[in-house]
């Protein structure tokens, strides 16, 4: 397996924080590891979009799905990646109050 580089993980990381679903998503596997279609019903997205994410995330290496019979939990790829989420979300970022993020 070929080594990857620390700006190509920041990047995943970053790429996988930058759609909402997707942190949402990591914020909830955070708790516990869940199912595809709880986390559809609990973050009120369709299940072919949650399945579209869960792609992305699994691909930056962020979850992985564990198979369980005829179903697939997720969870998260390691335990640091909580810490890091934790951390991130206790920054005191400095942001012009009159700043709109760009739309999707």
């Amino acid at each position: 397996m070929e080594k990857i580089t620390k700006g190509a993980v920041l990047a995943r990381f970053g790429y996988a924080l930058s759609d909402a679903t997707r942190a949402h998503i990591l914020m909830t596997l955070v708790e516990n590891p869940a199912y595809p279609s709880d986390l559809a019903d609990q973050l009120a997205v369709s299940r072919q979009s949650i399945s579209n994410h869960l792609a992305c995330l699994r691909d930056c290496g962020l979850v992985l799905a564990i198979p369980e019979g005829r179903r697939t939990r997720y969870e998260l790829a390691d335990g640091k990646i909580a810490h890091a989420l934790e951390d991130l979300l206790s920054l005191a970022l400095a942001v012009n109050p009159e700043h709109q993020p760009l739309k999707a």
